[in-house]
């Protein structure tokens, strides 16, 4: 299996590195502003977008210095599965010092809350109209998969991409997904962070999802801490995206992992069956 020298392309490369476990290199580039991890195997099949890119690859950047090990749990689960690696571009969110809140702007599901649904944080931390998470799909779509692809030789299918995120990445992967199904077949979304809104908030990101049959839907949470207050918007999401003839452990799998919070160490213990569930 080889790993390719990433060469330049329409981005500014920033550094490349390597994760333990991990063969070959990182390469970190930089979108007009937007930072991108990505990695793979030379000819991949599979790609898989993620959000909260800072807690993929590098510790340094990582949340409490823990990462999901993602590209660790590929490597090992392609290996049994008997195909090559995915390739994993990950991108990073955009707060900062001089813009706190620029996460919650890149990652909030923007036209349900313009057209009116309710937000259950109070008091706001930002206006409605700064939410810009429908161009921070764009440049994902448009401009980040496709010339990240393109290095790879990857012309990438929506049966063989997929989306994933946690906590707020959870509610924009499904909310991307539902956007954009001809690009991504698949929505792996862990700890969706549905407590921001209320169930009309569900209806709309479950409802908007493509209809069952070609794509799948991984959604799961845990029982500590945060997550433990998903209970009832959770098995209210279940509820409906069964009304909507998603299959239970065919096309759908919604899963409660005891013992597990909200934080890189538990996703990392589960995001392995997620993979699988999406690359079998």
């Amino acid at each position: 299996m080889l790993y390719p020298l990433i060469m330049a392309a329409d981005f500014q490369r920033v550094k490349q590195f390597q994760v333990r476990g991990v063969p070959g290199n990182v390469t970190r580039a930089n979108f007009d502003g937007r930072f991108v991890d990505f990695w793979g195997p030379e000819n991949p099949t599979h790609v898989l977008v993620t959000h909260d890119g800072q807690n993929i690859f590098d510790k340094n950047t990582a949340t409490r210095r823990k990462t999901w090990q993602l590209a660790q749990h590929a490597v090992r689960l392609s290996d049994e599965l008997g195909i090559n690696p995915p390739l994993i571009i990950s991108v990073f969110h955009s707060r900062t010092k001089s813009d706190p809140h620029g996460r919650y702007k890149d990652l909030t599901p923007q036209q349900p809350f313009l057209n009116g649904l309710k937000v259950n944080v109070q008091p706001p931390l930002f206006e409605l109209e700064e939410i810009r998470s429908d161009a921070y799909l764009r440049k994902i779509n448009e401009e980040i998969l496709p010339s990240i692809a393109n290095l790879f030789g990857l012309k990438p299918e929506a049966r063989n991409t997929a989306m994933l995120g946690s906590s707020m990445g959870g509610l924009m992967t499904l909310y991307g997904v539902g956007r954009r199904p001809d690009i991504y077949g698949s929505a792996l979304s862990l700890s969706p962070h549905w407590v921001i809104s209320d169930n009309a908030f569900v209806d709309v990101l479950i409802d908007a999802l493509p209809k069952p049959g070609t794509h799948k839907l991984w959604m799961s949470r845990g029982t500590k801490g945060l997550d433990a207050t998903y209970e009832t918007q959770q098995n209210y999401a279940d509820q409906r995206a069964l009304e909507n003839g998603w299959r239970a452990n065919h096309d759908f799998i919604s899963k409660v992992y005891p013992r597990t919070g909200h934080n890189e160490k538990s996703w990392s213990k589960y995001v392995s069956s997620a993979l699988k569930f999406w690359l079998e």
